[in-house]
């Protein structure tokens, strides 16, 4: 850490210590590969130590899979003595906790470092901030912003141990209809979400715009878009955080898996990104996005890497629950202008905000790992200016091929399709770095084969008896 940044780190705690007297207690965490937040509860008097020195967790933090457990094949567990590597605080992330009585708790996000200063190789953030660096040698600013969707469940599970919508706080009843865009789902949960917007603002996460989404009790968060694409994401974790905590305060639940229910509407993180150059132009742009050779570029790259970055963005098995035509998820590498059928979209927008929407990611998914996979497609159709095919309209789930004739190559629908094909992607591997890529497709491979020796209800329902 530089002189200036150790200064910049002690003033930002000695401000936030004087301001806030009541804060006893401090929670320090990171996120691991499935963003699970991983951590620890520091007194008052500790916490100037952590930024002086930083807190120590062993690098297996990014070995776990989603119960905790090592995935020992790593070779971050025992073969690395479960080392411990210091976790520093990431500027602008001490907040107070607002769903907390008293005032009493405050939070700090962190990352980790090997103990000589170098950045951790296993860690999302600064797999993110190394291909940041791309751009930076191009004299190119990415702006982003993150769409968030997310169901309110009840905590309770229904007969066959499966969620069901919680009960209106207005009607008592609980809603099984779909209704997108209703003013009513939003007036009947309007108390809570206040409170998450006032979470929000405490926490500076600047959301902007709510809506409800085709499933019961399903919802979507617009963030602001942002300049600092590290930010943007440190905020997007602290957003999930923030919805999860107010929704158990209010007696539900808060969840941002991908397919909670079979028959509903799945839940998904769209990302929407542009490019600044030196003089803070967006070079996308343009009246008319077929006429834009930078956006056309940027869109080649991200059709052409969506098939080997399908783990990143679907990393579980319910990730590819979402997978069914006509869900607004797209099933081939597609692009469009405004069709929500399409992987690759450019919404309706005036020149200025021309962009580019992500649709292929789920809630579940890692947001540094989603942003730096799109990030890296966009810089290696910029570099290699590449051409897209022409874009799909009509039902995009409809079409096998593009109007040109070229074939439309189904996108990976199979968790276990999409682990081999993400270790063996050469874009992984010069953008992420090699020995990141093997490390989040061993721990998926040691997900997927534990989730497939279990036996499960449906099984055994299914096919006992006849069999």
């Amino acid at each position: 850490m530089s002189t200036d940044a150790a200064a910049a780190a002690q003033s930002e705690i000695a401000t936030f210590l004087a301001s806030h007297p009541q804060v006893r207690f401090f929670d320090v965490f990171l996120n691991d590969l499935n963003t699970v937040e991983r951590g620890k509860r520091i007194d008052r008097a500790g916490i100037e130590r952590i930024y002086q020195g930083g807190m120590l967790l062993p690098g297996s933090m990014f070995a776990l899979d989603v119960e905790g457990g090592t995935i020992e094949s790593t070779g971050l567990g025992f073969d690395d003595g479960d080392a411990d590597r210091p976790c520093r605080p990431i500027p602008g992330t001490l907040w107070p906790v607002p769903w907390q009585p008293d005032g009493a708790i405050a939070q700090l996000q962190v990352s980790m470092f090997e103990p000589d200063g170098r950045a951790f190789f296993g860690d999302p953030r600064h797999v993110l901030a190394r291909v940041l660096e791309k751009f930076q040698r191009l004299n190119l600013r990415p702006v982003v912003a993150l769409e968030y969707e997310f169901y309110l469940v009840d905590r309770e599970r229904d007969a066959a141990g499966q969620p069901q919508p919680p009960r209106s706080p207005e009607t008592g009843r609980r809603e099984f209809r779909t209704q997108i865009n209703s003013m009513t789902d939003l007036n009947e949960y309007s108390t809570l979400l206040a409170e998450i917007d006032s979470a929000c603002r405490a926490q500076g996460i600047p959301t902007t715009t709510a809506l409800a989404e085709y499933g019961p009790g399903q919802y979507e968060v617009n963030l602001q878009h942002h300049d600092d694409v590290l930010a943007a994401c440190d905020e997007a974790l602290r957003f999930k955080r923030v919805v999860k905590s107010i929704a158990r305060g209010r007696g539900c639940e808060a969840t941002f898996l991908a397919k909670p229910y079979r028959d509903m509407a799945g839940s998904g993180l769209h990302l929407h990104v542009s490019l600044q150059d030196a003089g803070g132009r967006n070079i996308f742009e343009c009246d008319d996005p077929s006429q834009c050779a930078d956006l056309r570029h940027a869109v080649a790259g991200l059709l052409d890497t969506l098939g080997e970055g399908t783990l990143i963005c679907a990393p579980g098995p319910n990730s590819y629950r979402r997978f069914r035509p006509e869900a607004y998820v797209p099933m081939t590498p597609s692009w469009s202008v405004n069709n929500r059928g399409s992987a690759i979209r450019i919404p309706v927008s005036d020149r200025r905000n021309r962009r580019i929407e992500h649709r292929l990611a789920g809630a579940d998914a890692n947001p540094y790992l989603v942003m730096a996979w799109v990030l890296a497609g966009i810089h290696r159709g910029l570099s290699r200016g590449a051409e897209p095919p022409p874009p799909v309209s009509g039902n995009a789930y409809r079409q096998t091929e593009a109007s040109d004739g070229a074939s439309l190559e189904p996108l990976p629908t199979h968790w276990a399709a999409a682990v081999p094909r993400f270790r063996a992607s050469g874009l992984a591997h010069e953008y992420l770095g090699k020995p990141f890529t093997e490390l989040f497709a061993t721990v998926k491979q040691g997900e997927l084969d534990e989730f497939n020796s279990w036996i499960t209800p449906l099984e055994i329902a299914r096919y006992l008896g006849p069999i």
